[in-house]
């Protein structure tokens, strides 16, 4: 009900203002045109304006409150600009239309400089408002963002497609960062002349999509070109902005992370992630595990459990395309992921 009356008050708002536009005596009194054409324009404005406002339903508090301080700092702008102008306007014809006509053009100078100035401050701060961040009712000039830090994408983890079932899950919530030169990158795979970099590509392109269309997921596309990337590779450029923006690094790329973690970024790797969550063994326990293919040692059979966890099954050799019970004797954890170690156990009759 009070987004309803503020749109109302601003629609009447606007009809006042025409009004006052017409009696300020700029527009001739022969022009009954022009006089329409302002009566019913600006009202016009203000509902499209509304109708804007209605489609775009996604509204950020960082854009806003740049809104809100760019509108503040252009009115005072446009304030001490028409100040430094009034001599210009001031005229010794003592003829009252004379004045009548400098005070017009003048009040409508005012206007313009507060429509050009309101406008270049906005654009200023939207496009610099990760430098620093604007909050109603009082400034805090920091990148420090409170609660979760934002997430910025690497090419490997967006090509990977995973990040878009994690994401799902509502375990991060925090602003995801899509830079630029990634999409760029992503572009250059999909069109590729290698039949299965292209696909890949192409692949980082949809799930980049899906999230994009995914009202849960918080994602902006960082745009800006910052001095510190000039002539550099794809990976330092990602590193430099997860620093300058104090956000953490999602990638799959080993060396990538290694790299980061040197530079003091902090790292989000959706392999260590996944290896995490796999359900952990102790020996002497047991499960059942279907044995696909011989194993390198004499005897021994190979499985793998649901998640992708290879399973080493001693004396197993002999029951491939079978579902055995198995008994855990050990588990080994390397940087490819978990294997688990186990001996076949007979079915008990």
């Amino acid at each position: 009900m009070g987004l309803i009356i503020l749109r109302c008050v601003f629609v009447m708002v606007s009809i006042g203002l025409a009004i006052i536009v017409i009696n300020s005596g700029v527009i001739h009194e022969t022009s009954e045109w022009m006089t329409w054409a302002v009566f019913l324009g600006l009202p016009g404005l203000s509902v499209g304006v509304i109708l804007l406002d209605v489609f775009i339903r996604q509204k950020h508090l960082d854009i806003i409150s740049a809104v809100y301080f760019g509108m503040i700092v252009g009115l005072f702008m446009a304030y001490v600009a028409s100040l430094a102008l009034a001599p210009l306007f001031s005229t010794d014809d003592p003829a009252p239309g004379a004045q009548q006509h400098l005070r017009a053009v003048q009040f409508n100078v005012q206007l313009v400089l507060g429509l050009v100035f309101c406008y270049i401050c906005i654009s200023l701060l939207i496009q610099t408002r990760h430098d620093f961040r604007f909050l109603i009712p009082f400034v805090e000039f920091a990148r420090e963002v409170k609660g979760s830090k934002p997430l910025i994408l690497d090419t490997s983890v967006v090509i990977d497609g995973r990040i878009a079932d994690v994401l799902e899950t509502g375990i991060f919530d925090g602003e995801l960062i899509m830079p630029k030169f990634v999409i760029g990158e992503l572009q250059g795979i999909a069109d590729s002349s290698d039949r299965l970099r292209r696909s890949r590509g192409r692949r980082g392109l949809d799930i980049l999509n899906r999230l994009r269309a995914n009202a849960d997921v918080d994602l902006t596309i960082f745009e800006r070109d910052l001095p510190e990337f000039t002539g550099q590779p794809v990976d330092l450029k990602l590193v430099i902005l997860a620093k300058h923006m104090e956000g953490k690094l999602v990638t799959n790329d080993y060396n990538l992370n290694k790299i980061a973690r040197l530079q003091g970024v902090k790292v989000v790797n959706l392999n260590d992630v996944a290896n995490a969550l796999k359900p952990v063994f102790l020996p002497g326990e047991h499960i059942d595990v279907r044995i696909v293919k011989p194993g390198e040692e004499p005897g021994q059979g190979v499985g793998y459990l649901e998640d992708g966890t290879m399973v080493v099954v001693e004396a197993g050799r002999d029951h491939i395309n079978e579902q055995v019970g198995i008994a855990v004797t050990s588990v080994l954890q390397t940087s490819a992921g978990r294997m688990v170690f186990g001996r076949y156990e007979e079915t008990k009759s």
